[in-house]
Protein backbone atom coordinates (compact mmCIF):
# COMPACT_ATOMS: atom_id res chain seq x y z
CA UNK A 1 0.00 0.00 0.00
CA UNK A 2 1.27 3.46 -0.96
CA UNK A 3 1.04 6.18 1.70
CA UNK A 4 0.96 9.74 0.41
CA UNK A 5 1.75 12.28 3.14
CA UNK A 6 1.31 15.92 2.24
CA UNK A 7 1.30 19.46 3.57
CA UNK A 8 0.27 22.60 1.72
CA UNK A 9 -0.42 26.20 2.63
CA UNK A 10 -1.42 27.64 -0.71
CA UNK A 11 -2.74 24.58 -2.52
CA UNK A 12 0.02 23.49 -4.91
CA UNK A 13 1.39 20.58 -2.88
CA UNK A 14 -2.14 19.51 -2.00
CA UNK A 15 -3.14 19.44 -5.68
CA UNK A 16 0.01 17.45 -6.47
CA UNK A 17 -0.69 14.93 -3.70
CA UNK A 18 -4.34 14.55 -4.73
CA UNK A 19 -3.33 13.99 -8.37
CA UNK A 20 -0.80 11.34 -7.32
CA UNK A 21 -3.48 9.71 -5.15
CA UNK A 22 -5.89 9.61 -8.11
CA UNK A 23 -3.23 7.87 -10.19
CA UNK A 24 -2.38 5.46 -7.37
CA UNK A 25 -6.00 4.48 -6.75
CA UNK A 26 -6.30 3.24 -10.31
CA UNK A 27 -3.34 0.87 -9.79
CA UNK A 28 -3.66 -0.41 -6.25
CA UNK A 29 -4.17 0.49 -2.65
CA UNK A 30 -3.23 3.99 -1.53
CA UNK A 31 -3.88 6.29 1.40
CA UNK A 32 -3.74 10.07 1.38
CA UNK A 33 -3.04 11.78 4.72
CA UNK A 34 -2.06 15.26 5.77
CA UNK A 35 1.26 15.60 7.55
CA UNK A 36 -0.67 16.59 10.67
CA UNK A 37 -2.83 13.43 10.59
CA UNK A 38 -0.16 10.90 9.56
CA UNK A 39 1.74 9.03 12.23
CA UNK A 40 4.16 6.21 12.88
CA UNK A 41 1.47 3.53 12.59
CA UNK A 42 0.59 4.80 9.12
CA UNK A 43 4.22 4.53 8.05
CA UNK A 44 4.52 1.04 9.51
CA UNK A 45 1.47 -0.28 7.64
CA UNK A 46 2.53 1.12 4.25
CA UNK A 47 4.90 -0.52 1.78
CA UNK A 48 6.02 2.72 0.15
CA UNK A 49 5.70 6.48 0.47
CA UNK A 50 5.21 9.67 -1.48
CA UNK A 51 6.05 12.81 0.49
CA UNK A 52 4.53 15.99 -0.98
CA UNK A 53 5.15 19.47 0.39
CA UNK A 54 6.10 23.01 -0.53
CA UNK A 55 9.57 24.38 -0.25
CA UNK A 56 9.55 27.38 2.07
CA UNK A 57 12.73 29.45 2.44
CA UNK A 58 14.82 26.68 0.81
CA UNK A 59 13.48 24.01 3.19
CA UNK A 60 10.52 21.67 3.49
CA UNK A 61 7.49 23.22 5.17
CA UNK A 62 7.43 23.26 8.96
CA UNK A 63 4.39 20.97 9.19
CA UNK A 64 6.12 18.35 7.04
CA UNK A 65 9.27 18.65 9.15
CA UNK A 66 7.15 18.19 12.28
CA UNK A 67 5.70 15.00 10.77
CA UNK A 68 9.20 13.64 10.28
CA UNK A 69 10.29 14.79 13.76
CA UNK A 70 7.28 13.10 15.36
CA UNK A 71 7.66 9.83 13.45
CA UNK A 72 11.41 9.45 13.02
CA UNK A 73 12.36 7.48 16.11
CA UNK A 74 9.18 5.39 16.47
CA UNK A 75 9.82 3.81 13.04
CA UNK A 76 13.63 3.86 12.99
CA UNK A 77 14.90 0.38 12.09
CA UNK A 78 11.38 -0.81 11.25
CA UNK A 79 10.82 0.46 7.68
CA UNK A 80 14.23 -0.13 6.14
CA UNK A 81 14.25 -0.96 2.44
CA UNK A 82 10.83 0.50 1.69
CA UNK A 83 10.51 2.79 -1.30
CA UNK A 84 9.78 6.49 -1.52
CA UNK A 85 9.51 9.44 -3.86
CA UNK A 86 8.91 13.16 -3.42
CA UNK A 87 6.69 15.82 -4.96
CA UNK A 88 7.69 19.38 -4.14
CA UNK A 89 5.98 22.67 -4.95
CA UNK A 90 8.58 25.42 -5.11
CA UNK A 91 8.71 29.10 -5.93
CA UNK A 92 12.05 28.65 -7.62
CA UNK A 93 14.21 25.59 -7.10
CA UNK A 94 12.88 22.94 -4.68
CA UNK A 95 16.19 21.20 -4.11
CA UNK A 96 16.51 22.36 -0.49
CA UNK A 97 13.32 20.53 0.51
CA UNK A 98 14.35 17.55 -1.60
CA UNK A 99 17.74 17.36 0.16
CA UNK A 100 16.13 17.49 3.60
CA UNK A 101 13.69 14.68 2.82
CA UNK A 102 16.46 12.62 1.22
CA UNK A 103 18.59 12.93 4.38
CA UNK A 104 15.71 11.73 6.54
CA UNK A 105 14.99 8.89 4.10
CA UNK A 106 18.67 7.92 4.26
CA UNK A 107 18.43 7.67 8.04
CA UNK A 108 15.37 5.45 7.70
CA UNK A 109 17.21 3.43 5.01
CA UNK A 110 14.46 4.01 2.44
CA UNK A 111 15.06 3.53 -1.29
CA UNK A 112 14.25 6.34 -3.70
CA UNK A 113 12.60 4.78 -6.75
CA UNK A 114 11.71 7.90 -8.74
CA UNK A 115 13.37 11.22 -9.34
CA UNK A 116 12.01 14.15 -7.40
CA UNK A 117 9.00 15.76 -9.03
CA UNK A 118 9.46 19.50 -8.51
CA UNK A 119 6.83 21.95 -9.75
CA UNK A 120 8.14 25.51 -9.96
CA UNK A 121 5.34 28.02 -9.40
CA UNK A 122 7.73 30.96 -10.01
CA UNK A 123 6.18 32.82 -7.06
CA UNK A 124 8.75 35.47 -6.10
CA UNK A 125 6.87 38.42 -4.62
CA UNK A 126 5.23 38.35 -1.18
CA UNK A 127 1.82 38.59 -2.86
CA UNK A 128 2.52 35.73 -5.27
CA UNK A 129 4.05 33.56 -2.54
CA UNK A 130 1.00 33.93 -0.29
CA UNK A 131 -1.59 33.59 -3.07
CA UNK A 132 -3.45 30.32 -3.73
CA UNK A 133 -1.65 28.29 -6.38
CA UNK A 134 -2.96 26.56 -9.48
CA UNK A 135 -0.81 23.69 -10.70
CA UNK A 136 -0.64 23.43 -14.51
CA UNK A 137 -2.45 20.42 -16.03
CA UNK A 138 0.78 18.94 -17.42
CA UNK A 139 2.35 18.99 -13.93
CA UNK A 140 -0.74 17.33 -12.45
CA UNK A 141 -0.50 14.66 -15.16
CA UNK A 142 3.11 13.97 -14.06
CA UNK A 143 1.85 13.66 -10.46
CA UNK A 144 -0.84 11.16 -11.52
CA UNK A 145 1.79 9.18 -13.44
CA UNK A 146 4.08 9.13 -10.39
CA UNK A 147 1.28 7.91 -8.11
CA UNK A 148 0.28 5.29 -10.65
CA UNK A 149 3.84 4.04 -11.12
CA UNK A 150 4.51 3.81 -7.39
CA UNK A 151 1.25 1.98 -6.65
CA UNK A 152 1.67 -0.38 -9.62
CA UNK A 153 5.25 -1.17 -8.65
CA UNK A 154 4.18 -1.97 -5.10
CA UNK A 155 1.20 -4.04 -6.28
CA UNK A 156 3.30 -6.31 -8.50
CA UNK A 157 6.21 -6.53 -6.07
CA UNK A 158 8.65 -4.70 -8.34
CA UNK A 159 10.03 -2.71 -5.39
Amino acid sequence: MLLIVWHSRTGAARAMAEAAFAGAQAEGQARLLTAEAAGADDLLTASGYLFACPENLAAMSGAMKEFFDRCYYPVLGRIEGRVYATAIAAGSDGTGAERQIDRIATGWRLRRVAGSLIVNTAAQTPEAILAPKVVPPEALARCRELGSALAAGLAIGAF
